[in-house]
């Protein structure tokens, strides 16, 4: 577990994949060692004990949320005060933050801006859905809005008969809705690369990619002394190493 930057209040980890940030549960699934999952907020609480004296057990100081298999910038505070100023900035939309995301096929647009609402899905209640404001069923759905730009195109074409082609882009997210980024690929017709929840039935991935290709590459935020800092990570090693075997 990467440290990307820490202080008396505040500490900035970069979070691998194919871990859950906290249990919304005292008592987690079992694995088939018979222990239970272990959590990011299990691990940093070994490291950094007293991280139980902010916020409510199970979450603690955990500021924002990442998918499990999300890798990249998660933000820890360390005491009740940097925790409730950083969430106030979070809820009020004062936050920057930017992620890497590979998705399948080529968009049409080289940049884009995705508004809709997002809820729970009826069929699915892991799943989250697009809703639009004239359905009945929109009702106390939220707003959610995801901005992207194209950085590239690639293409597995060399290596396999069939020719398929992945974009990938930088996103913005304006609001932070639930699975808001694969949700909003997924309605656009372009499901994140490796994306086993939102993608199509039989979609095929990239060589190499074992989780769902989205990275949290960039978090701006402000401080209590009100001076606004940068936080920033690299890509990683997985990911880079399925780019380089794509072709542009």
């Amino acid at each position: 577990m990467k440290i990307i930057y820490q202080d008396k209040n505040l500490l900035v980890v970069d979070k691998p994949s194919n871990i859950i940030v906290f249990s919304e549960k005292s008592i987690t699934k079992k694995t088939a060692c018979g222990e239970r999952s272990r959590t990011m907020i299990d691990l940093l609480l070994e490291q950094f004990p007293h991280l139980e004296n902010a916020g409510k057990p199970l979450r603690y100081g955990i500021v924002h949320r990442l998918d499990k298999d999300t890798s990249g910038v998660l933000l820890v505070a360390k005491n009740n005060k940097t925790l409730f100023y950083l969430q106030k900035q979070f809820k009020e939309r004062e936050v920057s933050k930017r992620y890497i995301a590979l998705v399948t096929g080529r968009l049409r647009e080289k940049e884009g801006e995705i508004k809709t609402l997002i809820g729970r899905s009826p069929k699915d209640r892991i799943k989250q859905k697009v809703y639009f404001p004239f359905e009945p069923s929109s009702k106390n759905k939220r707003e959610a809005v995801t901005n992207y730009r194209v950085l590239s195109v690639l293409c597995s074409c060399a290596k396999e008969k069939k020719e398929n082609y992945y974009t990938l882009v930088e996103v913005i997210t304006k609001t932070g809705r639930k699975h808001q980024i694969r949700t909003h690929f997924n309605y656009l017709g372009h499901p994140v690369a490796g994306d086993k929840l939102y993608g199509f039935k039989n979609q095929i991935s990239p060589a190499g990619l074992k989780r769902h290709f989205l990275h949290a590459s960039f978090l701006e935020i402000k401080f209590l002394n009100g001076k606004k800092r940068e936080f920033k990570s690299e890509l990683p090693e997985d990911l880079t190493r399925v780019l380089e075997n794509l072709n542009s």
